[in-house]
């Protein structure tokens, strides 16, 4: 049997002919409901600075969110992530879980604003510390997984007594998932998802979002708790881990350099809806070569993030959420 049939009665280039051929077989779509787009708020007043190796993106503060909250809306953008920037860190990082923290002071204002826009909250320590790690640091310099555990459940009921819709553990702390799961469900919380960081590796992809964020360490690196970009089976087993403590999805980060990871991780756990994070390194890296003019940004950019979809992820946090919005709903009318 022939499964696949013989030139020259079999010539594939028929089912590419015609473009409404080709969009009737297309096997990925990419929508703007896919997409999340991140955001960055910064404790105090009047702020809108720019990101310098993040064109287009601004830290905020809560005083100028409107704006950008409608900006989004109107573009058709469904989900947003939240990362704050607080005025004073110290070595416990208290502002992630105070009452007037600036993501606790965020969140109810876009609600008001768009009450049907999906809020996660980036759940972590390195931004609210003042040695930028991501929790509490032993003598020796290290990061205490335990310790660490119990503000971090901390943090998340904070975030999601302020409204959150989802928290997004992305500290890689073994034990985060449950240690946060117990805590919202301790609180009546038991309804919000939790989507983890499962697999976050240490990656040099980061970087624009380290001067975004202003959570750089400032001593050591992160690979005591971040993947090693060489490993494909530990990202296995830290997802195998997240999924018996109580993770509700999955996420991959970074997206472009590791698609055959998010294809791993589909594949061994279909069940789980799985997020990939397109990272501040790799937007920035398309939107520099664009600059140059050395490539075309939207064919790029869309290439890329379909391929993200190809491989398996089910949506994906990305910088480029808003260009993406305006091509998509540019793309039903142009053919490339």
């Amino acid at each position: 049997m022939h499964h696949h049939g013989l030139f020259p009665a079999t010539r594939l280039r028929r089912l590419r002919h015609n473009p409404n051929i080709r969009n009737l077989i297309k096997e990925t779509n990419l929508h703007i409901e896919d997409l999340v787009l991140p955001l960055f708020i910064k404790q105090g007043t009047k702020i809108k600075n720019p990101i310098a190796s993040m064109p287009g993106h601004f830290q905020f503060s809560v005083d100028n969110l409107e704006e950008e909250i409608n900006t989004i809306v109107e573009c058709g953008i469904k989900s947003i992530i939240l990362f704050g920037i607080p005025t004073t860190k110290n070595a416990l990082g208290t502002e992630a879980y105070a009452d007037n923290g600036v993501i606790q002071k965020a969140i109810p204002v876009i609600k008001k604003i768009a009450p049907d826009l999906l809020i996660m909250s980036d759940v972590c320590f390195c931004e609210y510390t003042d040695h930028g790690h991501c929790g509490i640091t032993t003598e020796h310099h290290d990061v205490d997984n335990d310790k660490t555990l119990e503000i971090l459940a901390k943090q998340a009921i904070s975030h999601a007594k302020s409204g959150a819709d989802i928290i997004a553990p992305s500290g890689m702390i073994d034990g985060m998932v449950q240690a946060i799961r117990k805590g919202l469900d301790g609180e009546g919380l038991s309804h919000i998802p939790i989507l983890s960081y499962s697999v976050k590796y240490a990656s040099s992809l980061y970087g624009p979002f380290r001067e975004a964020a202003e959570g750089a360490p400032k001593f050591g690196d992160r690979r005591s708790h971040q993947t090693d970009y060489a490993n494909t089976h530990e990202s296995i087993r830290e997802c195998a881990l997240d999924i018996a403590e109580g993770a509700d999805m999955l996420m991959v980060k970074p997206a472009h350099t590791y698609l055959d990871i998010i294809f791993r991780i589909k594949q061994t756990y279909p069940s789980l809806p799985l997020g990939a994070y397109h990272t501040s390194g790799e937007f920035a890296m398309i939107k520099a070569a664009a600059e140059k003019g050395w490539i075309e940004e939207r064919k790029t950019a869309l290439e890329i993030l379909t391929s993200i979809r190809r491989a398996g992820a089910d949506f994906i946090i990305t910088y480029f959420a808003k260009e993406a919005a305006g091509w998509l709903h540019l793309s039903t009318n142009i053919q490339d």
